[in-house]
Order: structure tokens, then C-alpha cells, then sequence
């Protein structure tokens, strides 16, 4: 018969002993690691703490410190000027007239001088492309202007003025392809004439202000440099040409590193002259003491401007006569009894604001 091999009492309250003597070890180490934890949570409910971030780069925002903005800036070259002291490099500028003063002349003539030296993208939605030829042909000979090769002309198909492209993206689908086109030709330069093609509305600020922050998505994406051609509401000659002048009011402009305008002389009809509106980098050459004189004309078969000298612009208005002031009240009250705003009054006939509200004033005694 064998044997069981029961442990005597000693030994078993020996192991006894061990086990309870461990179990009580693993029951420290773990009050232990609770009560350290419980620390933990107590230093950071008094002491909180947030995780590092970036803060360089919050949202859409980049933060540096100015004196770093300027180290990194100072790297870059200066930009260099496009077009006289009226549009440098890496700006959004604006060339604004009336109808039939010469703004798409003149605009082409920019970038006809531009592509003598670098790629120029210019999209055309004011001419078709035989408007555009008989404009730069010998009027005699029928001989053709020879452009340069960087000069690149883009106009919206006629097979893409269908209802479903001209819908409410009309805007933005115009935008990307005008993107896409100069990145496909390498462009830096782009001009658009004109604003109106682009944005139905452009005259009322919401609207073209919403255009304008795309256009300016593209010269900062791609450190482009554009000059876009605006339209602006009949002036009378009597007006000295301001920010004001511009289509869809200084709202707008202000969307503009750079401006210039083309302004008719009330003392020969064949003259133009060229005012420097806003600008940042350079110097502001061209004001109202001193603006570009020019006329029109083609030379072998290139229409363009010719710039023959400088002027006051006031040389270049009309004195105001009693005629015209009586003119400007009636124009003033009619507007005034159709409910529009002495802002909106003072911009569709190119007075004051202050003599809007003198002429109603006087008529409401």
C-alpha cells in the first residue's frame, strides 16, 4: 500500500505563509501604482497642461515673427516693374475706364512690351479673333502685326457659351481654366480684359469681391503677377478721376496692390491721359499733378497709345458751368426720388458725396 505524501503542519503552515507573504507584496506594488497614478491625475487637474502644437502654422494662418517675415523676404529679389511705375511684378492691378477710351489698346499694348521678354497669357472676352486682326492690320496693305511668340491670346470657344458652362459656377469655371492655361504655357503674367465678362455683377462690391478673392488665390498660390481691365459707369468731364471712380466703388478696389485709369481730355477729344490711382511698391509718379498725356494711333499696323507728355489733370476737365450745374441737381434729385443712397448717387454721376448731400439738402428746405 503506498504512501501519501502529506505535507506535516509545519510545512504546510510554511507554504502557507510564503504565498500570503507574496500576496501581500503584489497588494502593495499595486496600491502603490494606484496611489501614483491618483497623483498623477491630481498634479494635472491642479496643474493642467496643454500637448505642444505648432505654432507657426494655425488654420490658414502662417505666424512669424516680423523680424523673420523680413530676413526671409529680404532673399527674394525686388520686384521688378512691368509696366512703368503702374504695375510691378507679383501685383493684382487694375486698369479702369469709361467705354471706348482705349483700355483694351492700351492693355494690349502692355502686354505686347511684356512678351518682348517673358511668356504673357492674355484672355480676351471683349474682341473676336477677327475684331482682334483688323485692329492689328496695316489699314492700306492688310499687312498683319507681327506679335512675339510669348504673347499667347485665349478667348472663351463658342461651342462653350452653352447654358450649362454660363450657370451660376460660370465664374469659377472661367478661374480654374485660366489657371490651368498658364500653367500649362509657363505663364507669369496674365491679363484679363475685362472684369465684366467675368462677374455679371461686378458692379455691386459682394459680388466682384468674391471674384477678386479668387483672382488673388492665384497671384499669392502661384506668385503670378495680373493686371485685370475694369469698367467704369459714364463720368462727366467736369470729375477728376479717383478710387471711387471704379466700378463696384472703392470696396472693390481694395482688392488692388496697383491701379491706373484712362481719363478722356475735355479740351481735345483725340487725347487720353493715364492717372496713377493706388499703388504700393515704387513711387506714385502719376497723380494729379502729374499724368500721362497720349494720343491713338497705328504705326504698321499696331494701334496704340503714344505717350506725348505730362500734365495737371485738372488741365484736362471741363469748367464746371452753370449749365452743367443745373444738370448735375436735376440728375441728383431724380435719382434721389427713384430711392436710391447718396453713396450710390454720388458714384453714378461723379460728384461728391458731400455736394449729394448739400443738393438734396437745399431742395428739402
Amino acid at each position: 500500500m503506498n504512501k501519501t505524501n502529506t505535507p506535516t503542519p509545519e510545512e504546510a503552515g510554511a507554504a502557507t505563509s510564503s504565498v500570503t507573504k507574496f500576496q501581500c507584496k503584489d497588494s502593495e506594488n499595486q496600491r502603490h501604482e494606484q496611489s501614483s497614478e491618483l497623483n498623477s491625475l491630481m498634479a494635472l487637474v491642479s496643474n493642467p497642461t496643454e500637448p505642444e502644437i505648432d505654432k507657426s502654422s494655425i488654420g490658414i494662418l502662417c505666424i512669424k515673427d516680423a523680424n523673420e517675415w523680413c530676413e526671409e523676404a529680404a532673399q527674394r529679389p525686388d520686384p521688378k516693374q512691368l509696366w512703368m511705375s503702374l504695375w510691378y511684378e507679383g501685383e493684382c492691378a487694375c486698369l479702369f475706364a469709361d467705354s471706348n477710351l482705349g483700355k483694351s489698346i492700351y492693355a494690349v499694348q502692355i502686354a505686347n512690351e511684356i512678351a518682348k521678354n517673358e511668356p504673357v497669357l492674355y484672355c480676351d472676352f471683349e474682341l473676336s479673333d477677327k475684331a482682334f486682326q483688323l485692329r492689328y492690320s496695316d489699314d492700306a496693305t492688310g499687312t498683319l502685326y507681327k506679335f512675339p511668340a510669348n504673347f499667347k491670346r485665349a478667348e472663351i470657344a463658342p461651342e462653350a457659351m452653352g447654358e450649362s458652362v454660363m450657370g451660376a459656377d460660370y465664374e469659377d469655371i472661367v478661374v480654374q481654366d485660366i489657371e490651368s492655361a498658364a500653367i500649362a504655357h509657363s505663364v507669369k503674367v496674365i491679363i484679363i480684359d475685362n472684369l465684366s465678362w467675368i462677374c455679371n455683377a461686378s458692379e455691386k462690391g459682394d459680388a466682384a469681391g468674391r471674384l477678386m478673392v479668387n483672382l488673388v488665390r492665384l497671384k499669392k498660390k502661384h506668385g503670378w503677377s495680373l493686371l485685370i481691365i475694369a469698367h467704369t459707369p459714364k463720368r462727366p468731364l467736369t470729375s477728376p478721376i479717383d478710387q471711387n471712380t471704379l466700378a463696384g466703388s472703392k470696396k472693390l478696389i481694395n482688392f488692388f496692390d496697383s491701379a491706373f485709369a484712362i481719363g478722356r481730355s475735355a479740351k481735345d477729344e483725340a487725347l487720353r491721359y493715364i492717372k496713377q490711382i493706388k499703388c504700393r511698391y515704387g513711387s506714385f509718379e502719376y497723380g494729379a499733378d502729374n499724368v500721362i498725356v497720349a494720343d491713338i494711333s497705328k504705326e504698321y499696323g499696331f494701334l496704340k497709345f503714344n505717350h506725348i507728355g505730362y500734365a495737371k489733370e485738372r488741365e484736362h476737365l471741363k469748367e464746371v458751368s452753370d449749365k452743367d450745374e443745373s444738370e448735375i441737381d436735376s440728375r441728383v434729385m431724380e435719382l434721389h426720388r427713384q430711392g436710391k443712397k447718396q453713396r450710390e448717387i454720388s458714384r453714378e454721376i461723379g460728384v461728391s458725396l458731400g455736394k449729394v448731400n448739400k443738393i438734396i439738402k437745399s431742395h428739402n428746405k
